[in-house]
């Protein structure tokens, strides 16, 4: 009896690699990838490049020969695919670990969220590393502009890029103003940043005067890159939405308007959510349009409309390009690292705020 279902075994995994083999050729390639770079001069990029080479090259050449060319040209492209994905991977931990190594030590810093730049100057720097003292001054004031700022460029853009994708999608019916708004709105997803700085400093140095930089001409500027992406995203949300739930709604009698707003946005809400967060996301680290814009100031500003502010990226550029103390920027460097820690965790939550949007808003498929 045992005999027999030792031979079916073996019948059924005849032809095929033992299912521990990936892991042999993963030890051999990664002693053999690091010997080779000890003769050659050994660095962890090299060895990685050359690992993965000789494990693609290892198991596709042991699939071949037990398996066939068939399952052996499968595990090349399954190396392809895997290593690509963690090639594209590479860069983004690097840059977390990067932003983490080198931001916690200004973020655990006391009074880095709470206090401003105001009265701080490069002799507080010198002390601080000259004589060990406690680095002073905080982002509180970048921070709060940087909200102010992407939260009135949202107010503007949201409804505009809504109501324009509704447009298009319920209304246009390949018109001539549809298909100019499509034209137009693919141009300003392609004008550069500072271009769009510069509109609204000319705009508002038009209307209001010459010199003009607040955090409102700001919100402007960013809005001219938001709204393209609105519109895109949430033109291609409302286009998945099944015309019978339309016609459904027509049906009762529903008037059309009425259908979009109870209907049509409910149905597509998740992805229009993703759509405004990719926006935000897109503008929250802006900086040459706010340095055109709403300038830099080192102290805290609460009115968005009236006199110069400060934002998360013009801070840590002014700290890296122009120190407190030139002679001694490590507290400067330490300052800009803690606001770009900072920026990546406000749009990590923006991305957990649009998710939990999603899924309180979107229809309920339940009985």
């Amino acid at each position: 009896m045992s005999a027999t279902v030792v031979r079916k075994r073996s019948a059924l995994t005849k032809g095929q690699l033992p299912k521990f083999a990936p892991y042999i050729v993963l030890a051999i390639a990664l002693i053999v990838g690091a010997a080779i770079m000890a003769l050659i001069g050994f660095n962890a990029f090299g060895w990685g490049i050359v690992f993965a080479v000789l494990f693609a090259v290892g198991l596709v050449s042991w699939s071949a020969a037990v398996e066939g060319s068939r399952r052996a040209k499968d595990k090349l492209a399954t190396c392809l695919v895997v290593g690509s994905f963690l090639i594209a991977l590479l860069p983004l931990i690097s840059v977390i670990f990067t932003v983490l190594v080198n931001g916690i030590p200004g973020l655990i810093t006391p009074g880095f969220l709470g206090t401003s730049m105001n009265g701080v100057t490069g002799a507080f720097d010198n002390k601080a590393v000259e004589e060990g003292a406690p680095v002073l001054g905080g982002i509180y004031h970048a921070l709060l502009g940087t909200i102010q700022i992407t939260l009135l460029a949202t107010v503007i853009s949201v409804p505009v890029g809504l109501l324009t994708s509704i447009y298009l999608v319920e209304y246009g019916n390949d018109r001539p103003l549809a298909r100019a708004i499509t034209f137009f709105v693919d141009v300003m997803t392609g004008i550069p940043s500072i271009v769009a700085g510069l509109f609204a400093a000319a705009f508002f140095f038009a209307i209001v005067g010459p010199g003009t930089k607040t955090g409102a001409v700001a919100a402007v500027a960013l809005s001219v890159l938001m709204i393209p992406v609105v519109v895109r995203s949430s033109e291609e949300m409302l286009k998945i939405v099944p015309n019978e739930l339309r016609e459904a709604s027509y049906a009762l009698g529903v008037r059309k308007w009425r259908t979009i707003t109870k209907v049509v946005i409910p149905t597509a809400i998740s992805g229009i959510a993703s759509g405004v967060t990719l926006a935000i996301a897109r503008v929250i680290g802006e900086t040459a349009p706010i340095l055109v814009t709403a300038g830099f100031a080192t102290t805290i500003n609460n009115n968005v409309f009236g006199g110069w502010m400060a934002s998360l990226p013009t801070f840590i550029y002014t700290q890296i390009l122009n120190p407190t103390s030139p002679s001694n920027p490590e507290p400067s460097d330490q300052r800009a690292w803690g606001a770009a820690l900072v920026l990546i965790i406000l749009v990590m939550l923006l991305n957990l705020g649009a998710r939990l949007i999603a899924r309180l808003f979107a229809p309920k498929t339940g009985r």
